[in-house]
């Protein structure tokens, strides 16, 4: 256990065959300090609140806006935990929004985006990623859940958590504001076992990042596999190829064409898939089948660790990506059609913004050589995820 019980995702990867240890002193959840507690020791103002419109069964969200004293802004809706803008600066200093999303909580819920279903800024689970044929084995007991993607369960199944509407508490920390959102996934819901207590939060800090703290626990053992899916556009431009990106792994899962894993952790030297050096996004997409949609097995995975740089030459924005997981999702927009128009008319082409999902690898459930993501009871998961911004003159 680390000192100040700060136990995270602790992976030890030896060559394919991994373990993964989740803290079981059944930590508490992350702070959840009042608002006028916290600004009076830190001297920071809570979030705004702002109604986001209504859902498809009349129930009224709302959008949370947290500040740094930087200018930085992210709007978070406890529809699906959804980040829906952030605004950083470029290298004049002017803002813009990095994040492809709507004005509204009906872009969310249109015929469009649901076949579509691009999971734009939304928190992800059960089980974040693919499990092939829907299905798994958990001590001796196989599960059925509910498929949403071909023969296959993506992302939680037909209504995952980028569905539901979290309980939400604005609030500050000594890092900055704070969005605190909870949601219990009731045993059985997608089919997946066990009372899942899920408790994420949000916090912009004062050096420029967006932290991700996600926690839970179980009353019976499940796989849990969770992150943010974000679509990031560090440009503001039609799409992202011209963005430069840096990856720190040496190996990928390859996968096959409905895209599951095959077990193989394929070195990327010598192939499209390296990006241990920068490279731009466009420069060999065309070489990768369909796009970039895979996991990354990152070099580093004990503590927090780097998982991706970003940088866009037009506007200098960079985005550093640090996380507590071993993978990474790295996603090129690859499904986007146009059919999307999101914030202020942007129509949402092929391309239009890139993922970069922390994560355990897809299809662990059925992976016995892949780091587990079995949460059992008595444990308490926990993992952490920052993009820090800034820029290059």
């Amino acid at each position: 256990m680390k000192k100040n019980h700060r136990a995270g995702l602790l992976v030890s990867l030896a060559g394919a065959a991994s373990l993964l240890t989740i803290a079981g002193c059944n930590q508490s959840a992350p702070s959840e300090q009042g608002a006028d507690t916290t600004q009076a020791a830190t001297g920071t103002s809570a979030p705004t609140t702002a109604s986001f419109g209504k859902t498809q069964d009349g129930t009224e969200v709302q959008l949370y806006t947290l500040t740094n004293a930087h200018g930085l802004k992210v709007s978070i809706t406890n529809y699906g935990g959804t980040v829906t803008s952030l605004l950083v600066p470029d290298k004049s200093g002017q803002l813009g929004d990095v994040v492809l999303g709507f004005d509204n909580v009906s872009g969310y819920q249109s015929p469009e985006y649901q076949k579509s279903g691009p999971y734009f800024g939304a928190l992800i689970g059960r089980f974040g990623n693919r499990i092939k044929g829907g299905k798994f084995t958990l001590d001796g007991k196989e599960y059925t859940l509910a498929k949403n993607n071909g023969e296959n369960t993506l992302h939680g199944g037909k209504k995952g958590f980028d569905k539901v509407v979290w309980q939400a508490e604005p609030g500050t920390s000594a890092d900055g504001q704070t969005l605190t959102l909870k949601y219990l996934s009731k045993d059985g819901e997608e089919g997946y076992p066990g009372n899942l207590n899920v408790t994420v939060v949000y916090t912009l800090t004062s050096n420029d990042a967006l932290k991700i703290d996600y926690s839970a626990t179980t009353d019976k053992a499940t796989p849990v596999n969770l992150t943010n899916h974000a679509y990031f556009n560090l440009s503001g431009g039609k799409d992202v190829l011209g963005h430069e990106v840096t990856i720190p792994a040496d190996r990928y899962n390859v996968v096959d064409a409905g895209l599951i894993p095959t077990g193989e952790l394929r070195p990327v030297k010598g192939t499209p898939f390296d990006f241990t050096t920068p490279h731009t996004i466009g420069e060999r997409i065309a070489q990768v089948p369909g796009g970039y949609d895979h996991n990354w097995i990152l070099n580093q995975t004990a503590g927090m660790h780097a998982a991706a740089t970003v940088y866009e030459p037009t506007t200098g924005r960079t985005m550093e990506v640090t996380t507590t997981e071993p993978g990474l999702q790295f996603y090129t927009g690859n499904f986007l059609d146009g059919t999307l128009t999101g914030k202020g008319g942007t129509v949402y082409g092929k391309h239009a913004g890139f993922c970069m999902e922390t994560q355990h690898f897809p299809d662990s459930p059925n992976q016995p050589k892949f780091p587990s993501t079995t949460l059992n009871p008595g444990q308490t998961l926990q993992s952490t995820t920052t993009y820090t911004f800034g820029v290059r003159k």
